[in-house]
């Protein structure tokens, strides 16, 4: 193989780190791709590390020990705040209000830049839980829970509603209470999709009080998966005791109101990144 320049090698590193985020690649790896010594690849990575850091465009984290290297970290994301305050605005006009205390939010869960950058933030507070899936359940919370999946260098699992005999694996089922309506629901999760023992980080759209984040915490309980955390898009603010807590949600909604519109703000904790 010719010998490639180092801005050659930069590129080629920085592609390679930013399409698997959260994996590790050794330093071999890199010395075998360009037939290089490792000072010569410890040299670029750290060129690439202080670009990606100049730039907000994430992290290069170095990982010691026998099975060690390095791997992109999505974050911090940059303009976090800024961000999450557009999202605020697009959600708080009163055509968005639905029957119920909920918003219309299918353009913002369909289009790609939010959703990966939403992903992205709720990914960064819970990567060091190291969670080996992101759970959510059919069907508005899927492209969110995708995009944190892929920040976290993990699978996506779903769960279904009334999954039914015949189709897809051997499943388990489990009924829960609701927390918005308060009626009994069914939901579905296929045995092969998880392993006992591993741990999930829940991941949905939407929460009022929480009845559907508490039946895929007892869906977990079934398999004997560890849940590392619960990251939403929205969380609404409410004077009763949620079913879940210690929930890490991007926005608040304060109020929601069908001739004003909601009121959306920033989660506390986006303005600290």
């Amino acid at each position: 193989m010719e010998k490639l320049k180092r801005n050659d090698r930069v590129s080629v590193i920085s592609h390679v780190l930013t399409s698997s985020p959260n994996q590790i690649f050794t330093l071999n790896h890199f010395c075998q791709m360009f037939d290089a010594a490792k000072s010569t690849i410890s040299e670029d990575i750290d060129l690439v590390r202080k670009c990606f850091a100049k730039f907000g465009l994430g992290m290069i984290e170095t990982v010691a020990g026998a099975a060690g290297g390095v791997r992109y970290l999505p974050f911090p994301v940059n303009g976090s705040l800024n961000f999450i305050n557009g999202v605020c605005h697009k959600l708080s006009t009163k055509d968005r209000v639905l029957p119920g205390g909920y918003l219309y939010t299918n353009d913002i869960m369909s289009d790609p830049k939010l959703v990966n950058t939403m992903g992205r933030l709720i990914a960064s507070q819970f990567y060091r839980q190291s969670p080996d899936f992101v759970l959510t359940v059919e069907t508005k919370g899927i492209s969110l829970a995708m995009a944190v999946a892929n920040a976290l260098g993990v699978n996506a699992v779903v769960a279904k509603r009334d999954q039914q005999q015949g189709q897809d694996w051997p499943f388990v089922s489990i009924n829960y209470i609701s927390g918005s309506s308060g009626k009994i629901q069914t939901m579905s999760l296929a045995k092969k999709l998880v392993k006992e023992g591993q741990r999930a980080l829940i991941v949905d759209d939407f929460m009022k009080a929480g009845g559907t984040a508490r039946g895929m915490i007892e869906m977990m309980s079934e398999f004997s998966i560890t849940v590392v955390g619960v990251g939403m898009m929205m969380l609404r603010e409410m004077d009763v005791k949620r079913r879940v807590e210690d929930v890490r949600s991007l926005m608040i909604v304060k109020n929601i109101d069908e001739d004003r519109g909601a009121t959306v703000v920033p989660a506390p904790w986006i303005s600290n990144l």
